[in-house]
């Protein structure tokens, strides 16, 4: 048993005895005054012999804390490092399958006691529960029991636990709990307050994309240049802290439509494990309620804005725009009426400017936690203003374009089961992607076996297609050069 255990007893006895002191004194000390300087020497002397006798410090963390009795973070980490380091001498232990998890978790039961070592120190752990008093009223729900763990430790290790072992077991447990969470998908939710109470900013689902780096398509040297850069920023709170940044990269994934941006944002968060905020600005009133959104997302996380350029009037159109505005309210003052705005629509209408953008991507609010990756996807690059993608705040720029022949022949082996270029009509695709474009979705589409078709049929039908698209872009192109032609000839006859 722990130092405690052992020593209940004599602790008890030793408190009584104080009791009935400090019910004595006042009637001494009023009737003997010189008795102060004894008072010192006894206070000094019955520390002294208490710690000769029970030389143990004992620190409890209660499971709910705070007017509200909000679970405690602290309790959480320890119950999570104790599940992880410590249950293994534990004797009584319980199994639960908690909200975030995604796997059976054990944990130590009521009353149970473990120890663990600490640089040489050790340290003994016990779970402990108590029932509330039966009188005990508050406005908010109560737990059925009030849990908490107990420490205990030798007094002369009070600065190793209290400055080392403490912040080890809150960093290690909250990693373990981190590892063993369900990863989640968030969206925002839209701004109604309708009901007249204050719904979570975020929803979620499990995250379960299956899409990895192995099975993306996509040249294989390029490949290695993103997971480099993911493990740099991954490893790099060092890094970033002594260089005065905020823990935080910007990825822009730009091409066309079909290119596997979205395949790509999976495998990113597969491959760091982690969470994943798909922002949908549409939705989201102002500015202010941006930075809301912002602050309750978590580290570890990568918030994702597709479609950049189609989300808000952020891009390069906002000069036509008020280009159009001015032209209408001429045509106000010159005695034409202005279309008019349905009911209702400017204050549906979100009202998030590019500036508070910029300061969602890298102004003050997003230094607020860190080991956040921020994506924006878009098909159109051209349109996006140059200050949201300069590097700073989108560091990297990553182009999904056509489907080459290397990345064919990922979507080769993940489909057809072809690897090592092991066919003879791969090289009929290898010349035909040389000219055609073509997007890896569409190659993947040809390749999908439909009706147990052998590998050999998905190809034919695969170089059928380039051939057909080869076709059309020749087509395309001397009907180009005719009109053209033509143009000149008029030109010259004129």
């Amino acid at each position: 048993m722990a130092p405690g255990g052992i020593d209940e007893k004599w602790a008890a006895a030793l408190w009584s005895l104080a009791a009935s002191a400090m019910f004595l004194w006042p009637v001494v000390y009023r009737y003997f005054p010189g008795i102060q300087l004894f008072e010192y020497s006894l206070s000094k002397y019955s520390r002294r012999l208490v710690f000769l006798v029970f030389p143990y410090i004992h620190i409890t963390f209660p499971e709910f804390s705070g007017e509200r009795m909000k679970r405690s973070d602290a309790y959480a980490a320890i119950e999570s490092y104790l599940a992880a380091s410590c249950t293994q001498s534990a004797t009584k232990l319980k199994a639960e399958l908690g909200k975030d998890s995604s796997s059976l978790t054990l944990s130590m039961d009521e009353y149970e006691e473990v120890t663990d070592d600490f640089r040489g120190v050790r340290i003994w752990w016990t779970s402990v529960s108590r029932s509330p008093p039966q009188n005990s009223f508050s406005f908010y729900p109560q737990p059925d029991s009030r849990r908490y763990f107990r420490l205990v430790f030798h007094r002369r290790h009070r600065d190793l636990v209290v400055g080392s072992y403490l912040d080890h077991v809150l960093a290690a447990g909250r990693e373990a709990a981190f590892r063993n969470r369900r990863r989640k998908l968030y969206t925002n939710n839209p701004n109604d307050n309708s009901f007249g109470y204050r719904k979570s900013v975020w929803s979620h689902v499990t995250l379960t994309h299956p899409s990895t780096f192995a099975t993306l398509a996509m040249d294989p040297d390029k490949k290695r240049e993103i997971v480099a850069d993911l493990e740099a920023f991954r490893s790099g709170k060092d890094f970033y802290a002594k260089i005065g940044k905020p823990w935080k990269r910007g990825y822009l994934l730009h091409g066309p439509p079909g290119t596997g941006k979205s395949t790509m944002i999976a495998a990113v968060a597969n491959y760091l494990d982690y969470d994943v905020y798909d922002l949908e600005l549409t939705s989201v009133k102002d500015n202010t309620e941006l930075r809301k959104l912002f602050i309750e997302t978590t580290g570890k996380s990568i918030i994702v804005i597709e479609d950049i350029d189609c989300s808000l009037d952020l891009t390069g159109e906002r000069k036509k725009k008020k280009k159009k505005d001015d032209k209408e309210e001429d045509d106000k003052e010159g005695g034409r009426k202005p279309p008019v705005t349905p009911h209702g629509d400017d204050e549906k209408q979100s009202k998030v400017t590019l500036s508070g953008l910029l300061n969602f991507i890298d102004g003050l609010w997003s230094a607020c936690g860190g080991e956040r990756l921020i994506i924006f996807t878009t098909n159109h690059v051209e349109k996006l203003d140059p200050a949201l993608i300069r590097r700073g705040r989108m560091d990297k720029h990553i182009e999904m374009s056509y489907c080459c022949f290397e990345a064919f022949k990922v979507l080769a082996a993940n489909y057809l089961g072809i690897v090592d270029g092991d066919h003879r009509l791969l090289e009929d695709v290898r010349v035909l992607l040389d000219e055609v474009k073509m997007t890896p979705a569409d190659v993947a589409e040809n390749l999908m076996p439909k009706s147990g078709d052998e590998a050999e049929s998905c190809l034919r039908r695969l170089i059928q297609e380039l051939e057909e698209a080869r076709e059309k872009a020749t087509v395309k192109v001397e009907e180009g050069n005719s009109t053209d032609g033509t143009a000149e000839s008029e030109v010259v006859s004129n």
